[in-house]
């Protein structure tokens, strides 16, 4: 268990508890895929930015720990369709639902998640905080939406790539966050300021992940962002600081959708300081999560939320 984990423990173990009893399904399938992919060993680091953001301002009741669920919901549901989408076949180590059960079937029980999710959010019955769950559903899914549309454009700058992982990524810690304080009942936008440079910095550095990590430190196929024609931030600052002849590989890659020169590209990002460039970046997201929580009040639970944004980037070393 992460120290971050370790903080909320309690809360923690009620949440999963929650997640297994509202999986329940009538429908075998949806169970069998259901428990799969939630139990694939995932940090559950959104609904801990939930759980933290409401314990650290002051948060006494049990409402965190639904809301806590309804976030991982959400996640859990997105990341079925998304390698549907990806075609992927490996996701935290293991087979991917959709490689193990087929497309179709891994769509739907997401739809089952995703729906899930809202039920719970019924239950509780605050139209603000619905309204946070509603924009940030409908931000992730533009996110995805624009990430594929841009698939093979090897002309993607620093500023597309921002608001592709914002929304794709940044926007459900920002609502994690952002619910916690609700629940406290205190001003949002300071902790939707942690959740939103946290996500980035987590999402940055799992790019970086790409060109440096291992399957079994990522839990993904090395290589599969090139494949897919993902313009990454570690290409993009690469492609602009090569000579012609490297950043025209860099650019057939990615536009014909193939890792088949990854070992080159490995090399040429490397030599780029891209990799430097990148860690650099993930850093300055990191700190301004943690600058966001200078009006929270001093407590252990401040200092986790700090130490998190530390290890959005440690994951690197």
């Amino acid at each position: 268990m992460l120290p971050f984990h370790k903080a909320v423990e309690s809360d923690f173990s009620a949440v999963n508890d929650l997640i297994i009893a509202n999986l329940h399904s009538n429908v075998g399938l949806v169970e069998n895929i259901g428990h799969y992919i939630v139990g694939s060993g995932g940090k559950r680091l959104r609904p801990v930015v939930l759980l933290l953001s409401a314990l650290a301002n002051g948060y006494q009741g049990k409402q965190h720990q639904s809301m806590a669920a309804v976030i991982e919901f959400i996640h859990t549901a997105t990341l079925l369709h998304d390698d549907v989408v990806d075609v992927s076949a490996l996701r935290r180590g293991r087979e991917t639902a959709n490689n193990q059960w087929g497309n179709a079937p891994s769509v739907l029980v997401g739809d089952f998640i995703y729906s899930r999710a809202f039920q719970m959010l019924v239950e509780i019955g605050d139209m603000r905080i619905m309204g946070v769950i509603a924009d940030a559903t409908n931000v992730i899914s533009e996110g995805e939406v624009q990430q594929m549309a841009n698939a093979g454009n090897s002309s993607i700058d620093e500023t597309i790539y921002y608001e592709v992982i914002y929304r794709k990524t940044a926007k459900l810690f920002e609502a994690a966050a952002r619910v916690g304080a609700i629940l406290a009942a205190v001003e949002p936008e300071s902790m939707a300021a942690y959740g939103k440079h946290l996500g980035l910095a987590f999402q940055i550095v799992d790019d970086v992940l790409d060109y440096q990590g291992d399957s079994q430190s990522t839990g993904k196929n090395i290589g599969d962002d090139l494949a897919e024609g993902k313009m990454t931030l570690p290409l993009i600052y690469a492609r602009d600081h090569v000579d012609e002849q490297q950043r025209q590989v860099i650019c057939a890659a990615v536009e014909s959708k193939s890792a088949e020169q990854f070992e080159t590209i490995l090399e040429i990002v490397r030599q780029s300081s891209s990799i430097d460039y990148c860690i650099e970046q993930a850093q300055q997201q990191a700190e301004l999560a943690k600058q966001a929580l200078d009006g929270l009040p001093d407590s252990d639970l401040k200092v986790v939320m700090a130490e998190l944004a530390d290890f959005s980037v440690a994951r690197l070393s």
